[in-house]
């Protein structure tokens, strides 16, 4: 009999206290709840046995262990969320990757205290006047320490080299120079990871093959070699080591991230995490030599239906020979971009002809392919022996979609045009911006804008691109990873282009391509194709539009007709509720308990502690205590959300 009784008590202090929260118990848990309630039974059981009516009081003894199991539940739900004790077989796991982000954590404040950027770790930067002397002084060193710090942060450091929106003049003119070499690695080891992508020795593979490689980064290193059919080809090899130490970058990135999103005002206004995530979803590709390949097949396809194919060339890919790290290409016997200018003297070529050809490859590639080249830098472009220029490593692309391409051609052709209300227009379709904003303050900064760097006479230069950025950041407006790749791309063109003419005009080169390429959308044949694709895009909702009126109609003649209107759909709706109901609450439940310590306090009657202080007393002074805390927090949330 006792033995039933304690189980009734155990599953109705479990199944009550969990009705009662809402919450969902594993078993675990659930044994947990039960033996903190058969303790709190017992204990209270204990202490009520001198009580005259002792089996009166059961009820109160098991109420009593109720909210015990209930605070119990309560406690655990804030302390270890549902879903905690889930992982506890991965401890180990975890605690290892710990242990390993701390020694990163380690190395990278060593790295930034090395070169004079602890005081701003520890949030000590200045700030009014000798702000832009700091910053001066602290762009070269934050390069430097860039560049130690390992592949990674280089790439994240190029990335932000273009985001005039997000940096000073003084970082973006800084980042712009970082580079990043490695020692290669030993031909052993090289040669282990060719017979483990391959299946086979290197040598069974090809008929030649370098050891010494032509150049060395990070991620990988890049060797010479010859298939059995005599053709050159050039292999790229991911390092080994490469992989866990970018992956473990990512991680205190990403980390990094979300506690300044959450922790400043400006993390949440450029949306800090998600430019994160961007940054490592476009690392973790170039990790995988196979979406490099995709993507130069891509690129390629693009370039031969523009017809830019016979200005610039692309290698071959040999796939049946290419892994996730291993990419094998076509050789091309070209010069670098860096020392092309003696090259194209001796070839009598026009560079004013090549760099033209160049850029309307890229834009060939943004316009109407949607992939494009992402780092065009001078090392990626190469003179051919044959006049023509090749475009080398793809492992860093953007995509963009038809309805952003289509907006960008139309911002082109505003400035073409001069048009501040056209190029607002495109403007905001590209970039997501706040409910408030003024649109004609944004439209009037635009002509501005257009009247100071597109005057007849001027040539707009790189100031251009950090006067749009500045005043996009103003307005709030926020640019989408992809478009800004667009703008990376084209300023590492214009500084690549820079090489063969010295202050090519990169802007008129764009405006002209877009008038061409509109102009060519007007053709009558271009017309038919477009009025036949918008009409196919339409026909579904035309061939639906029937069916649909005729629902309606049937709905009025029956008196059905209703519509469906969500209240407070917008999260912020109802963030706003929540806050004045929690609010709310929290007054009357600090007004309510002030009112019952008034009343304690006040009561004569009831036990005593001491000869001066009763029981009810006692409680009444806590009860006051809770209460002046609950207001002071009302009062804090009320001032702080009208700041």
């Amino acid at each position: 009999m006792a033995v039933l009784t304690i189980s009734m008590v155990l599953i109705g202090v479990t199944v009550g206290a969990r009705r009662l929260l809402g919450i969902r118990l594993g078993k675990a848990r659930a044994m947990l709840t039960a033996a903190v309630g058969l303790l709190a039974a017992t204990v209270i059981g204990m202490a009520m046995k001198d009580q005259q009516h002792y089996a009166a009081l059961a009820t109160v003894q098991f109420g009593s262990a109720l909210l015990v199991a209930m605070g119990f539940l309560a406690f655990t739900e804030v302390v270890f969320p549902r879903g905690t004790w889930a992982g506890v077989a991965r401890w180990p796991t975890a605690l290892r990757r710990r242990a390993a982000r701390s020694r990163r954590y380690a190395q990278l404040s060593r790295i930034a205290v090395r070169h004079g950027l602890g005081q701003f770790l520890r949030g000590r930067a200045r700030r009014g006047p000798a702000a832009e002397e700091e910053r001066r002084r602290l762009a070269p060193s934050l390069r430097k320490a860039l560049e130690d710090a390992g592949v990674t942060f280089v790439k994240m450091g190029q990335v932000l080299s273009t985001r005039y929106d997000l940096l000073p003049p003084e970082f973006i003119a800084e980042l712009s120079k970082l580079q990043h070499q490695a020692t290669p690695d030993p031909w052993e080891d090289v040669r282990l990871l060719l017979q483990e992508e391959l299946g086979a020795d290197p040598y069974e593979v090809f008929a030649e093959f370098e050891q010494q490689p032509l150049a060395a980064g990070s991620i990988a290193q890049v060797h010479r070699a010859r298939l059995k059919d005599g053709t050159q080809v050039v292999v790229k090899i991911q390092r080994p080591s490469s992989h866990s130490v970018v992956v473990d970058d990512l991680d205190i990135l990403l980390r990094f991230a979300d506690k300044m999103q959450q922790r400043t005002e400006w993390g949440r206004s450029v949306g800090a995490l998600t430019l994160a995530e961007g940054f490592a979803a476009s690392l973790q590709e170039e990790l995988d030599f196979r979406i490099e390949a995709q993507n130069m097949t891509s690129v390629a396809t693009s370039i031969a239906q523009a017809g830019a194919d016979r200005a610039v060339r692309l290698p071959t890919i040999y796939e049946s020979l290419t892994t996730e790290r291993i990419l094998v290409s076509e050789w091309l016997d070209g010069i670098p971009l860096n020392s092309a200018r003696a090259a194209v003297a001796e070839q009598g070529l026009d560079p004013e002809q090549l760099a033209g050809q160049m850029l309307g490859c890229l834009l060939d590639q943004i316009m109407v392919g949607g992939v494009f080249h992402a780092d065009p830098h001078p090392g990626n472009i190469l003179l051919l022996r044959d006049g023509r220029l090749g475009l080398l490593d793809f492992g860093s692309v953007g995509r963009i979609d038809r309805a952003f391409r289509s907006t960008l051609r139309n911002m082109l052709i505003a400035l073409h045009r001069n048009d501040p209300a056209a190029l607002c227009d495109a403007l905001l379709e590209l970039v997501s911006y706040p409910d408030d904003l003024d649109e004609r303050k944004l439209e009037r900064a635009l002509g501005q804008f257009l009247a100071r760097h597109f005057a007849p006479g001027l040539r707009p230069d790189r100031e251009m691109f950090t006067d749009l950025f500045l005043m996009v950041s103003r307005h709030g407006l926020r640019i989408p990873p992809e478009i800004a790749a667009v703008f990376r791309a084209l300023a590492t063109m214009e500084g690549s282009l820079e090489r063969l003419v010295p202050q090519f005009d990169i802007i008129a080169g764009a405006r002209t391509y877009a008038v061409a390429l509109h102009t060519e959308k007007l053709r009558p044949d271009a017309m038919v194709r477009t009025f036949v694709d918008e009409v196919i895009g339409l026909a579904p909702i035309l061939r639906r539009i029937p069916r649909r009126i005729e629902r309606i109609g049937t709905a009025i003649e029956n008196g059905q007709l209703g519509v469906k209107v969500r209240l407070l759909a917008d999260p912020r709706d109802r963030k706003f509720v929540r806050t004045l109901v929690h609010e709310t609450l929290l007054t009357v439940l600090s007004c309510a308990i002030g009112l019952m310590a008034v009343l304690l306090v006040r009561t004569s009657g009831g036990p005593h502690i001491s000869p001066t202080l009763g029981l009810f007393q006692l409680i009444g002074y806590n009860m006051m205590v809770v209460s002046a805390v609950l207001v002071l927090r009302t009062l804090f949330t009320i001032f702080r959300s009208q700041r």
